[in-house]
Parts: C-alpha cells; sequence; structure tokens
C-alpha cells in the first residue's frame, strides 16, 4: 500500500499540468491586476448597478456602495484578479459605455 501510494505522488507529481503550472510564474498568476470603474454623468444609478452586479456577480448592496464610492470619489475599485478575469469584468462594464480601467496593483 506505501509502495502504491508513493507510485501515484510521483507520477502525478510529474504530469505536463503540474510542469504547466510550475513554468507558469508571474504576476498573471495573482490577483495583482484591479479594475476601476470612474465616475460620469451619462449612466443612472440603477445602470451602474445592475452592470456591477452581471459584472462581478455581487449582490445590490455591494454593487450600491461602489456605485456610491464612484458617484462620490470619482472612482472605485470593483474588482481584483488575474488579468484575464480583469478583462471578462471591464468588458461587461463597457458593454454599457462605462469607463474603465486595468490596473496594476
Amino acid at each position: 500500500m506505501h509502495s502504491q501510494m508513493m507510485t501515484m505522488w510521483t507520477a502525478s507529481d510529474s504530469t505536463p499540468e503540474t510542469k504547466q503550472r510550475e513554468q507558469l510564474t508571474g504576476t498573471d498568476q495573482l490577483d495583482a491586476y484591479r479594475v476601476v470603474l470612474f465616475n460620469d454623468e451619462e449612466h443612472s444609478f440603477d445602470e451602474v448597478i445592475d452592470q456591477i452586479i452581471k459584472a462581478i456577480r455581487c449582490s445590490r448592496s455591494k454593487a450600491e456602495r461602489h456605485t456610491w464610492e464612484v458617484h462620490t470619489r470619482g472612482r472605485s475599485i470593483v474588482f481584483a484578479g488575474t488579468m484575464a478575469e480583469c478583462i471578462r469584468v471591464s468588458s461587461i462594464l463597457e458593454e454599457i459605455a462605462l469607463k474603465t480601467e486595468i490596473q496594476t496593483s
């Protein structure tokens, strides 16, 4: 039994997937990016709230907090994650012409 476990561990340790994961280093694998949503005078609160919910899949109250921050401070960090995730979130927000920017943390 012990030798089977050792064999299984050794075999899984050398899979191409594991090697690929080891090779993928750098900031794209971390939550090193963030989506910043900027204020504009073109959208209603409800439009922004609904789009934030759609983009980051959050509760209405969280979307309302982000929307209020955008309104009062001019911007809000609405999401942090990998570059691919940030691009997805940003593109959903921009579907209704909201202004966003992806920044590094």
